[in-house]
């Protein structure tokens, strides 16, 4: 059983992270889990699915789009009537429109606008499952590892526990989690939402999965992991 947190942000135009940013990140992770033995593992993903529907749909909607106002304004361009040349030129407008929908289609706004919120909630969903198994944080000797993976293009954040974990804490409480990142992913401080989200989990791991002083081995490396 898996308990997750998840939220729209508007995290703006943010760039890739500089070495700086990194190391800011990673002090954040040493910090929080200096109060649990939890691992937390913060993520950083371009975007979690590829949405070539967005492309079709985009493509058509152009594509009928032009047709309508070429077959509606037929007075203005067709005086002397139909003609094959016409038609072959209507169809290479729609033609021509359809192609350039599906490229204006690959565009992160228009993604957006053409794909379901709920589509893009579940590809995150998949995207932080993947990923929690394939960087070995369901491998943590007491199941105790957190994925905090912030996802670009959808703008959305989300919070994934190992089962351990899952059982102890409830949505809700996950939801402060997120709440505190997306107050400064809101204002386009990507490294500042990512660290208050860490800050936020461990305050909350560290009641959850309090720290033992005589074993609290580092399990994961604490470093952002930033993936396309």
């Amino acid at each position: 059983m898996i308990s997750a947190g998840e939220g729209r942000v508007a995290i703006g135009s943010a760039g890739r992270l500089t070495e700086q940013d990194r190391d800011r990140i990673s002090q954040a992770v040493q910090a929080a889990e200096r109060q649990t033995a939890a691992e937390i593992v913060p993520m950083i993903v371009s975007r979690s699915g590829v949405y070539r529907d967005a492309r079709h749909r985009t493509g058509v909607s152009l594509a009928l789009l032009v047709l309508a106002c070429g077959l509606a304004f037929e007075a203005a361009w067709l005086p002397w009537g139909w003609h094959a040349a016409n038609a072959a030129w209507l169809v290479l407008a729609t033609v021509s429109a359809y192609a350039f929908g599906t490229w204006l289609g690959m565009c992160a706004p228009i993604i957006r606008v053409m794909t379901s919120t709920e589509r893009m909630q579940q590809k995150v969903k998949l995207r932080a499952e993947r990923a929690f198994a394939q960087h070995a944080i369901s491998q943590t000797r007491e199941r105790t590892g957190v994925l905090l993976m912030l996802s670009m293009l959808e703008r959305q954040i989300y919070v994934l526990p190992d089962k351990d974990i899952a059982r102890r804490v409830s949505s809700e409480e996950w939801v402060t989690v997120v709440c505190g990142a997306v107050e400064r992913l809101k204002a386009g401080d990507l490294v500042g939402g990512l660290c208050a989200g860490i800050d936020r989990c461990g305050a909350l791991m560290a009641r959850v999965c309090p720290v033992n002083p005589n074993a609290n081995p580092n399990e994961i490396p604490d470093r952002v992991i930033e993936e396309p």
